[in-house]
C-alpha cells in the first residue's frame, strides 16, 4: 500500500495490543470493595426459596443468610442490602411488620450483625411496601392515596427499630418527600448519630422492578407513579438530590443503574458524597434470561454491564451478582 507521510500517526491500538496491556492503562477499575449485595430473608419457612425470575437468587433462611454474610465477607464485598419478606398473615394497612422489634428484618439485621459484626456494611431497606397489605410504600389516606406525611411518622419508627437491631446504613427508599430529614432526625434524637443514611435520591417508576415484586412477596395494587419519578425527566433528579443533601444524606443513590446511565453520571459529576447505583432485578433477569439462551455470554455481560455502571460514576454498585463477581475479580 501506499504510505503517505507519517499516515496514521496516531495509533490507539498500540494500547489495546495484549490483556496485559489493556489492564494497565484502563481508566476505570472495577472491586471487590465497591461491591454491596442484595440479600432477602423471608420468615417462616425452613429451607431457602428459589425466585423463579431471578435464577441462582433466593430468598434466604435466617441460618442461610448469615451464610450468605460470611461468604459476602470472604470474596471481598464491601456491603450487604436486608429486605425482609413477612408472612402474609401479618400484613396490614399500616406495615406494622416493618416497626416490630421482632419483625423478620430486625431478626434478620441482628443475625447478620451477631455473624459478621463490622466485616460487612449492614444496610437495611427502610419501606414499608413488604408489609403492607396493599403492597404501597407508605400509609394510605381514606380515598386510597398514599399519605406523605403519616408515611413519614412510619420511616421514623423504622429507622430506630433497624438502628437498634444493629443496621450500619438505612436506606430510605419509599421516595416521600422529607424523607431523609425525618430519618436523620429520629436517628439522632436515639442516640443513632452514627448510623448514616444512603438515600434512594434518584429512583424511577421503572418496568424493570418486575422481578423484585416476587422477591419481596408484593401485595401491590395499582402503581407507584405518584411517588417514583418519571422516567421522562432529568431536572427532576437534581432538585431530588439537592433536597435529599439539605436534609443530610451521607450516600445518594440512582436506581435503576444500567437504563439511568446519564442520571448516575449527573449524579456523580455533582456532589462530593459517595454514589451508589443499583443494578435491579430486571436487569439481571434480562442477562440470565438471554445467557440461558446462548445468545450472550453470560460471565462477560455481568462484567461489562457493572463496568459501566462503575465509569458512569458509581462508587459503590448494588447488585445480586455481588459475591460471586467479587469472586472472580479476586482471581485475576
Amino acid at each position: 500500500m501506499t504510505v503517505y507521510g507519517n499516515f496514521p500517526g496516531s495509533r490507539p491500538r498500540r494500547l489495546r495490543t495484549t490483556p496485559t496491556m489493556r489492564r494497565m492503562v484502563a481508566e476505570t477499575r472495577l472491586d471487590a470493595a465497591n461491591l454491596i449485595l442484595p440479600a432477602f430473608v423471608r420468615e417462616g419457612v425452613d429451607a431457602p426459596v428459589a425466585i423463579s425470575a431471578m435464577p441462582g437468587v433466593q430468598q434466604h433462611t435466617l441460618d442461610t443468610l448469615r451464610k450468605a454474610a460470611v461468604e459476602a465477607v470472604s470474596a471481598g464485598v464491601s456491603g450487604i442490602m436486608l429486605f425482609g419478606v413477612p408472612e402474609d398473615e401479618k400484613k396490614d394497612a399500616r406495615g406494622t411488620a416493618g416497626t416490630d422489634p421482632d419483625g423478620i428484618l430486625q431478626v434478620a439485621l441482628r443475625a447478620v450483625r451477631q455473624e459478621v459484626g463490622d466485616d460487612l456494611v449492614i444496610m437495611s431497606d427502610l419501606c414499608l411496601d413488604e408489609y403492607t397489605d396493599h403492597g404501597h410504600c407508605g400509609v394510605l389516606t381514606e380515598d386510597g392515596r398514599v399519605d406523605n406525611d403519616a408515611t413519614l411518622e412510619r420511616y421514623a419508627e423504622m429507622a430506630q427499630v433497624q438502628a437498634d437491631a444493629g443496621a450500619h446504613v438505612v436506606g430510605p427508599s419509599g421516595m416521600m418527600d422529607g424523607q431523609v430529614g425525618v430519618v436523620r432526625d429520629a436517628l439522632d434524637q436515639t442516640g443513632h448519630e452514627d448510623v448514616s443514611i444512603l438515600a434512594y435520591t434518584v429512583k424511577y417508576s421503572s418496568a424493570f422492578y418486575g422481578p423484585f415484586r416476587e422477591a419481596v412477596g408484593s401485595s401491590l395494587r395499582g402503581d407507584r407513579k405518584t411517588y417514583q419519578q418519571d422516567p421522562a425527566n432529568a431536572r427532576e433528579s437534581m432538585r431530588e438530590l439537592a433536597l435529599d443533601l439539605e436534609e443530610g444524606a451521607d450516600m445518594v443513590m440512582v436506581k435503576p443503574a444500567g437504563p439511568y446511565l446519564d442520571i448516575l453520571a449527573k449524579v456523580a459529576d455533582s456532589v462530593d458524597v459517595p454514589v451508589a447505583a443499583y443494578q435491579i432485578s430486571g436487569e439481571y433477569a434480562m442477562i440470565e434470561a438471554a445467557a440461558e439462551k446462548g445468545w450472550i455470554d453470560r460471565d462477560a455481560a455481568i462484567m461489562e454491564s457493572l463496568t459501566g455502571i462503575r465509569r458512569a460514576g458509581a462508587q459503590m454498585i448494588l447488585t445480586y451478582w455481588a459475591t460471586e463477581v467479587a469472586q472472580r475479580l479476586g482471581r485475576r
